[in-house]
């Protein structure tokens, strides 16, 4: 079936155009390179997998409950609609809330997989070219991963959400080579990494948790490499230059905070834009997940030297302030972790079969 007809909406022109600018930048220097940025590289290539076959598509799913989501998540629940909802109402709920934040995640490693590739082609240096590429593939899976997930399990997608659509927009436009680092690497994929962590950990589906956990291994990788590449070349700029930077990042966070709270989906049950942005507002479980979104966007920030005072009042702000002084290394390790687990416990599980296998057969062929 055509992706197209899986839509909740027409998501307009087939193709979306983004006029980019900036130059194609050529390396001549091939020997030298930043050896933890070449350590990174080596590692990005030993790590690569194969989304068919790392992943157990076998497993079944449930398509209005394909994440154990519970009542309360829900942002309806405790309003004048929950009442009056049918049991097969809150699985449809389920189901347009799993698929608007899965057909965000596709969308956003759609827009990764493109901002890595001008990454390879804008970057200066030799290191950052060779590990960029590799991030390239990472995304391309990503994005096959849900796309498939999307397809074959819940059978509905949403368009991109505008506000996402647009901050893609501004990372892609600008001719300056940091920026789709900045944009993606950091905004972007720490408000996705947050998203899927909080799914990963609280999901009692086996599938998504999959799926998750072994994206959240690779995204491991790609936010170190977005942090030790910014790190370095921030610290050459002028205070001009990086209060430029921070007003991108202060704009794209309260973007993201205000605009990406599943507003379309509650539109689809007939509730007006006015009331399910007071809904989403007045949620306990969006308040506390608007503010763990940036458990992994601020810490970045302040490590790669954008902390200007003015961008410290934004998090203020925000209520997130004290997310600084969290440790992305812990995360990333902790990432790195939960995949190496997982793959441990299913391999275990499916050697122990196969070997009880093979055991009964022997066992059958000597009687």
């Amino acid at each position: 079936m055509s992706t197209h007809d899986l839509y909740t909406k027409d998501p307009g022109e087939p193709v979306w155009q983004v006029p980019a600018t900036g130059s194609a930048r050529f390396s001549w220097d091939y020997d030298d390179g930043r050896d933890r940025l070449l350590a990174l590289y080596q590692k990005g290539k030993d790590k690569q997998w194969d989304g068919a076959r790392r992943i157990d598509w076998d497993l079944e799913v449930d398509p209005y409950d394909p994440l154990g989501t519970p009542d309360e998540a829900l942002t309806l629940y405790g309003t004048r609609h929950w009442a009056k909802m049918t049991e097969k109402d809150k699985g449809e709920l389920r189901r347009h809330y799993a698929s608007w934040q899965f057909s965000q995640f596709l969308h956003g490693e759609q827009g990764a997989m493109i901002c890595a590739a001008r990454i390879v082609e804008s970057v200066p240096d030799m290191d950052a070219k060779f590990y960029s590429a590799t991030q390239t593939m990472d995304e391309a899976r990503h994005a096959e991963i849900y796309g498939r997930f999307l397809h074959e399990k819940i059978g509905m997608l949403y368009p991109i959400n505008d506000n996402l659509q647009g901050l893609l927009g501004d990372t892609l436009r600008d001719s300056r080579w940091d920026m789709p680092y900045l944009g993606m690497q950091v905004l972007i994929e720490g408000l996705a990494l947050a998203a899927f962590g909080m799914i990963r950990d609280t999901t009692d589906k086996p599938l998504p948790k999959q799926i998750l956990a072994y994206v959240m291994q690779d995204e491991a990788r790609h936010v170190a490499f977005g942090r030790m590449a910014l790190r370095d070349y921030y610290k050459q700029l002028t205070d001009a230059e990086l209060r430029e930077r921070e007003e991108f990042v202060i704009e794209g966070c309260y973007l993201m905070r205000d605009r990406l709270r599943g507003v379309e989906v509650l539109e689809n049950f007939g509730i007006s834009k006015k009331e399910a942005a007071e809904f989403s507002e007045e949620s306990e479980f969006l308040r506390l997940f608007r503010k763990l979104l940036f458990s992994r966007i601020v810490p970045c920030v302040k490590d790669i030297g954008l902390w200007g005072e003015r961008l410290q009042r934004a998090y203020v702000d925000m209520g997130v302030f004290d997310l600084g002084d969290s440790s992305l290394d812990l995360l990333m390790t902790q990432d790195e972790e939960i995949a190496e687990q997982l793959d441990r416990e299913r391999f275990a599980t499916e050697e122990a079969e196969r070997v009880a296998e093979v055991t009964e057969a022997i066992t059958e062929g000597g009687s």
